[in-house]
């Protein structure tokens, strides 16, 4: 190991350990700070927050960066530190273009905006977060033409998220999965509703604590690096992989919506739990192609989460729990968490609908950054496409147009990556099955820890040194296509409708 790059080394401990301050400060703002002192929170995260960027963006960072990608420096690194120079340099050349001032500026107002947030979801008043949005939209705007002066703001936006993944590409890959499951859909609508009274009843919202304590154990979530939370919207934090922290959001008439976070969130902290240790407080350590990220959230809530052979193992310790769920066969409880119906939230919409739930969010995005659409028109562009693509319009805000945190942050091209995900797990399925077997009989036989050992080995060791592209195209053998997913769907949904 080279002077120059020990020095190195401990120069980025000194932002690691500032950034560790602000995922705390996040962590409370986001769980368990009282509303009055949000504020202060807020206040220190800002504070934190642009003392980091002012070291990440320093002439000292770009000296360290230069010297350390000569040939000879080079020579000494091995291949994932050659990659957290590279990814650094690119990362300074963009981020070093954005003025100290708006950073600070925009580190707050993500904070207001998101305390904003909540209140209009709370008091179902959108003209609480109007304003804050306004901003958000414009301040991104400005952070965008500082980092990517030459490129779409939108594309900006999406390769953020999902680097390699362009407004073209995804509004393909949407098109074709839209043509591929519009017919199937319409087919499984025309059906017979599923008698759902027995599910309408109360459920003891610590039991449900219980019941995620079960299934987070069941998939592989390490206790000894995991910590749970509670929030108004489910998420998933990781300060590094020793230290993966899920939060669930609990309704006593509802307690599959927290089973399935659960799970989801289980899916993200199982992924950040398994990353190359070697990679800790280093720009590999996490996955930020949240496609990739979500592909695997996804894939242990819907592909394996939504099969009947997951819950046999554990079925009858989830009844023991909630007893509320002793008179509901497993065939029952199988068919309600497979029940295919409009509904107007997201997060807790079928594996089906929920992808219309994703391109409706792609396209209002891109109504606001390319077509300039105000804030004062959202609620009802939202409205109107919801009723396009599920026939259905939210009679109030709270759970329209502001279910979502998302957007308070700033967080514009993310939503595609949920949609992403799913693509991606229609292949991954594929692979596993050509690997393992058949995934029915490894659920069955209690065997989930096979699928969990092959994800770590084949994904989540690399953390963030492979692009979403190359990730599936080494995994999956070929390039991102909707095929796999529209054929699980058919040949799952055929069976289970009898159409």
């Amino acid at each position: 190991m080279s002077t120059l790059f020990q020095e190195f080394k401990e120069y980025l401990q000194k932002i690691q350990r500032l950034d560790h301050v602000c995922e705390l400060l996040t962590w409370d703002m986001e769980t368990t700070v009282p509303k009055e002192g949000f504020a202060a929170h807020a206040d220190c995260n800002a504070y934190f927050a642009t003392e980091s960027f002012k070291l990440s963006t320093s002439k000292e960072m770009k000296e360290y960066l230069d010297a350390l990608q000569s040939e000879e420096e080079m020579s000494k690194l091995d291949d994932a530190w050659k990659f957290i120079i590279k990814k650094m340099a690119k990362d300074y050349d963009k981020n070093s273009r954005i003025p100290v001032d708006f950073f600070e500026a925009i580190t707050r107002e993500r904070s207001d905006s998101f305390e904003a947030w909540q209140e209009a979801k709370q008091k179902d008043d959108f003209s609480i977060f109007a304003p804050h949005l306004e901003k958000m939209i414009e301040m991104s705007k400005t952070l965008y033409g500082y980092t990517d002066p030459d490129k779409n703001v939108y594309d900006a936006m999406l390769d953020t998220y999902e680097e390699g993944m362009d407004a073209a590409t995804i509004g393909r890959l949407f098109q074709e999965l839209k043509e591929g499951i519009l017919p199937l859909l319409k087919k499984i609508l025309s059906k017979e509703e599923p008698d759902t009274s027995k599910f309408q009843r109360k459920y003891n919202v610590d039991a449900q604590r219980h019941v995620q304590k079960l299934l987070l154990d069941y998939i592989g979530f390490n206790w000894e690096r995991g910590a749970i939370g509670e929030a108004e919207h489910p998420f998933t934090m990781s300060f590094n992989s020793k230290d993966v922290r899920v939060t669930n959001h609990y309704y006593e008439d509802h307690p599959i919506s927290s089973m399935f976070s659960a799970i989801h969130e289980g899916g993200h902290a199982i992924f950040d739990q398994n990353v190359n240790p070697a990679f800790d407080n280093t720009v590999a350590a996490s996955c930020d192609f949240m496609g990739i990220h979500e592909s695997q959230s996804r894939f242990y809530e819907n592909i394996l989460g939504r099969n009947i052979h997951f819950w046999m193992p554990i079925y009858e310790k989830v009844q023991e729990i909630l007893p509320e769920l002793s008179d509901v066969t497993l065939e029952e409880f199988h068919r309600e968490i497979n029940h295919i119906k409009n509904s107007f939230i997201r997060t807790e919409a079928d594996e089906v609908t929920y992808c219309f739930h994703v391109i409706l969010r792609y396209e209002i995005e891109q109504a606001l950054f390319r077509d300039n659409l105000p804030v004062s028109e959202l609620p009802a562009l939202w409205n109107q496409k919801m009723e396009e693509y599920l026939q259905i319009v939210p009679e109030t805000d709270r759970v329209g147009v502001l279910q979502d945190m998302h957007w308070s942050d700033g967080s514009f091209g993310y939503f595609p990556s949920y949609l992403l995900g799913s693509i991606y797990d229609g292949m991954l399925l594929e692979a596993i099955e050509a690997d393992l077997g058949s995934v029915d009989e490894l659920l069955e036989n209690n065997h989930i820890d096979q699928i969990t050992k092959w994800l770590n080995e084949k994904i989540h060791i690399y953390g963030n040194t492979r692009l979403p592209k190359e990730t599936i195209r080494e995994v999956c053998g070929r390039e991102v296509t909707v095929e796999p997913l529209i054929k699980y769907f058919t040949e799952k949904y055929t069976k289970l409708y009898d159409l």
